[in-house]
């Protein structure tokens, strides 16, 4: 069986882990936690960069950050997993879908303005597949109507849009490191901040509404409880565990890449042949090979090619409901304008395996089996 996913680990985790253990501090905000942190600034250029239990976590830090509140208004895609929504509908606001392009499954830039009330307090890119949204134009609008930009950027480590790193475009940036994803510590995150200024207040929502990080700098003489808070605070072993994929980040990309691309040269002439669509990267963004995915031409095609590769012992999936459609997103949510795309495309999509470490006889398989699929037909 070729496995969807597997976790990525570069062998010197255990090492770290085993370090992090010995240092008699497990819990978070240790050394390996700083590491993480400042090389995640470092590459992204950010002003100041937390690691958090989950991206999940990290989108609601974002939301308390921004201030969001019962009746605010939160523009995003329906095209997206349910953390984008819940952690502004946890706040009491109302999330606002539009339409996605369907070169890149991403939110049409050019019906977010449409979608603009008095209410809206922020707008959420989803960078999907690691391919980043049309941000000049997004933060344009954002500057006009003077709404945040809170990029979820679940997806797009190592990946940028004219140069820029996602998660450091907008106001606020959130990363994920779930054991899907290209860098993992098993369930983690991060989020990244544009302004400085927010890092404190930041540190303190995440340890429990304490200013318990000045103390830990000696900048103070006791800590105590200043606002309300929560404990978004990852384990120091998760973050030991994330570092040794830091260390190894650059060789994490190549191999991905390398299978990204094999499975696009070896599809093309299916899709030359109008059987499928591949992914559609726009000129001025460096993806990240998050995922490689494949368009089958309906729903009906997709669940039986699905059927096929499984029955070929491939593991093949695929991704998002639209949350318009879902008994939460028509109750804490609306879609507003047409949905020309979000429904009939997510129908079509197919993600195949794709993970660091992905044997070149696994892929091909993999690919023979897609191949045999369309000769069938």
């Amino acid at each position: 069986m070729v496995n969807f996913n597997v976790p990525p680990t570069v062998g010197d985790e255990l090492d770290f882990i085993k370090d992090a253990i010995a240092s008699k501090k497990i819990c978070g905000d240790g050394r390996y936690t700083h590491m993480c942190n400042d090389w995640i600034r470092k590459k992204t250029d950010s002003a100041g960069v937390l690691l958090t239990t989950s991206c999940t976590h990290a989108t609601e830090l974002a939301a308390i950050l921004c201030d969001i509140k019962a009746g605010d208004e939160v523009i995003m895609p329906s095209y997206t997993f349910v953390s984008t929504a819940d952690a502004f509908v946890l706040r009491g606001a109302r999330a606002v879908f539009v339409d996605i392009r369907p070169d890149t499954m991403n939110i049409d830039e050019n019906l977010i303005e449409a979608a603009i009330t008095e209410k809206t307090k922020a707008i959420v890119p989803v960078h999907y597949a690691g391919v980043s949204c049309e941000m000049d134009k997004i933060m344009e609008l954002a500057s006009k109507y003077h709404l945040y930009v809170i990029e979820d950027a679940a997806q797009g480590i190592m990946a940028s849009y004219k140069g820029r790193q996602l998660g450091a475009i907008g106001d606020i940036g959130c990363y994920s490191f779930h054991e899907t994803k290209n860098y993992s510590m098993g369930e983690g995150g991060a989020i990244l901040l544009k302004d400085g200024a927010m890092l404190e207040q930041a540190e303190i929502i995440r340890e429990k509404g304490t200013n318990r990080s000045k103390f830990f700098r000696g900048q103070i003489d006791k800590y105590t409880w200043v606002a309300a808070g929560s404990s978004y605070l990852p384990s120091e072993l998760n973050a030991a565990y994330l570092w040794a994929q830091f260390l190894k980040a650059d060789e994490i990309y190549e191999n991905r890449m390398t299978s990204w691309q094999r499975y696009y040269e070896a599809l093309n002439e299916l899709a030359d042949s109008a059987y499928i669509e591949l992914p559609y990267i726009p000129e001025m963004c460096v993806h990240n090979a998050h995922m490689f995915y494949i368009k089958a031409k309906n729903l009906e095609e997709r669940t039986r090619l699905i059927a096929y590769l499984k029955e070929r012992g491939v593991m093949a999936v695929f991704h998002y409901i639209p949350l318009h459609t879902a008994p939460a997103g028509q109750k804490y949510g609306e879609f507003r304008g047409e949905d020309k795309y979000t429904t009939t495309e997510s129908e079509r999509l197919v993600r195949l395996p794709l993970y660091y470490g992905l044997r070149e006889q696994d892929q091909e398989r993999v690919i023979d089996a897609v191949k045999d699929f369309y000769k069938k037909k």
